[in-house]
């Protein structure tokens, strides 16, 4: 039967397939539009199988905020070449997922995996764009923030990502945007030393003491000069207690009170592909 560019257009609208996968899926339909989607989700699944053990390490890294300005989320959508990375296509896709974990909020990945967009659940679109695109394709990594006030910054080229969440609302846009680029420019390992784990300070105190052991300090005095560069640490890698970039001669912290009295950063995530 008669194949026409009406009903393969439609077709490819609603899958995102390429024009001769929608025209050979409607042949073999017989013409039956929801079959043929069918057939093209099929052969996703397929693809999909066949490249679950293909490394994707490109992809997209985006972040948003909710409208109040109190939700903020991170999403990654992983590809195996830059090229698709780039695509504005599969860019959307990872956007449109971003749009759903804000408007949702759920707890987990898995929980935003099991979301719908458009009828169909995240991870079922997943299994069918790896069929339309070719190559493997998988929702990696999602987080988010709850906060008086939370800022999303998306580095250029979509590669790194952050939010931080701040104890006030309606923090100045600039000063907002300023400490989330802190973070994407400095990565920071807590906001303040009260959020380094342990396991964090005890291998620094551990790296510190082995340091100067080597360098010949008495062994009587190896506590002591390590709780100094354990200071030195939190100094150079705790958001709030790091020389601001854009003026090294005051602390975030400082920069934030600055702004407004009592600002302060209540949390933030940061994430960037190929670290």
């Amino acid at each position: 039967m008669a194949i026409s560019a009406a009903d393969v257009m439609k077709l490819r609208k609603a899958t995102g397939a390429g024009m001769m996968d929608c025209k050979n899926a409607l042949t073999e339909a017989e013409g039956d539009f929801n079959r043929a989607v069918e057939i093209i989700r099929e052969r996703g699944k397929l693809v999909a199988s066949k490249r679950s053990d293909r490394e994707a390490s490109e992809g997209a890294t985006l972040a948003k905020t909710s409208a109040d300005g109190k939700f903020g989320a991170i999403v990654v959508v992983n590809c195996e070449t830059d090229f698709v990375a780039k695509n504005e296509g599969f860019v959307a896709l990872t956007q449109s997922f971003l749009d759903v974990a804000v408007e949702n909020k759920p707890a987990d990945l898995d929980a935003l995996k099991a979301l719908t967009l458009d009828g169909r659940t995240l991870a079922d679109h997943v299994t069918e764009q790896t069929g339309v695109i070719g190559e493997k394709i998988d929702l990696s990594y999602y987080g988010c923030i709850n906060a008086a006030s939370v800022v999303a910054y998306i580095h250029p080229g979509n590669q790194l990502a952050t939010l931080v969440g701040f104890n006030q609302e309606n923090v100045d846009t600039q000063v907002a945007k300023d400490v989330a680029m802190q973070v994407a420019a400095m990565n920071p390992v807590a906001v303040d030393k009260d959020f380094v784990s342990q396991e964090v300070i005890e291998k620094e105190l551990e790296i510190a003491k082995e340091k100067f052991r080597q360098e010949g300090k008495p062994e009587a005095m190896l506590d002591k000069i390590a709780q100094g560069a354990l200071t030195k640490f939190f100094k150079e890698n705790t958001l709030l207690n790091q020389a601001f970039v854009k003026d090294n001669k005051v602390s975030v912290q400082e920069y934030l009170n600055s702004s407004s009295k009592g600002l302060t950063a209540t949390g933030f995530i940061r994430f960037t592909l190929g670290e």
